[in-house]
């Protein structure tokens, strides 16, 4: 998420305002008051401590290498080093803070429950009305506008050949919407019931940070089709770069790199 804000300075604001936003999510899905909300500011500030200094110097030495292999040109083991990186990176931050969160949520009344519950179903009604409205071609173009516009975040304005080929990846590529919607519902009906059972902190952190066990085999296709597809569209891109679109994406990789660095050894 960090890598699609649209420069570094944005990146370092929101960073330094991550633990108001992560307390502002949490206060909002399960209506936390009293000590549990202050328990929950403390959850909260020792995740983003862990995060500062275990988490971002993995990010700027990942950027490092991306860095590097996007110089020599990238071939498709690069991208699914990226994609495999990315995932354990993010299974570890989830442990991490299911781990620190379980505890106060093993707490949680009936009341704070029901209330997490309604705000589950209002991010799936937000869903549906996001992502799952229209026929199929109108999906798969806003899909098409979508990957052109983060394309365009990184190597800036693309021909009109690249439009085509991520146009044609679009029209390739399973539509996956559907089966996240499904997902998402199974994801959420286990976690509730590990609340209800007050089991989060046996349950949580290995569920956290192994989020595709149980996931419909139909599903699990789709995203490996979609990923092929998608890293044969990058492939095709990236040699079809110009040099003023190649030397923005090198240069936003190191200041990302920069960036991820200096967060790290700033003290809060």
């Amino acid at each position: 998420m960090a890598l699609m804000l649209g420069a570094c300075s944005m990146l370092r604001f929101a960073y330094e305002n991550g633990d108001v936003y992560l307390r502002w999510r949490l206060e909002g899905y399960f209506d936390l008051q009293g000590a549990l909300a202050d328990e929950a500011d403390e959850r909260v500030a020792g995740f983003m401590a862990w995060h500062r200094k275990q988490a971002l110097p993995q990010y700027a030495n990942l950027l490092d290498d991306a860095r590097q292999r996007f110089a020599r040109g990238l071939q498709p083991a690069d991208l699914e080093w990226g994609y495999d990186s990315l995932r354990a990176q993010a299974k570890q931050s989830l442990r991490e803070g299911a781990e620190r969160l379980a505890p106060l949520l093993d707490r949680l009344s009936p009341r704070e429950i029901a209330h997490f519950e309604r705000r589950l179903a209002e991010d799936n009604r937000k869903f549906a009305r996001e992502n799952l409205r229209g026929i199929e071609r109108e999906r798969r173009k806003r899909r098409t506008e979508r990957n052109v516009e983060r394309l365009e975040d990184w190597v800036g304005t693309l021909t009109q050949a690249q439009v085509d080929r991520v146009a044609l990846y679009s029209a390739r590529a399973p539509l996956l919407d559907e089966f996240r919607d499904a997902d998402h519902k199974r994801l959420q009906s286990e976690l509730v019931a590990m609340l209800r059972a007050r089991v989060a902190r046996q349950r949580l952190p290995d569920a956290a940070a192994s989020w595709e066990r149980g996931r419909d085999p139909a599903y699990g296709a789709a995203l490996d089709a979609a990923r092929t597809e998608y890293i044969a569209m990058a492939l095709d891109i990236e040699r079809t770069l110009t040099a003023e679109q190649r030397a923005r994406a090198s240069e936003r990789l190191g200041r990302f790199a920069e960036d991820f660095r200096a967060l790290s050894s700033e003290r809060r």
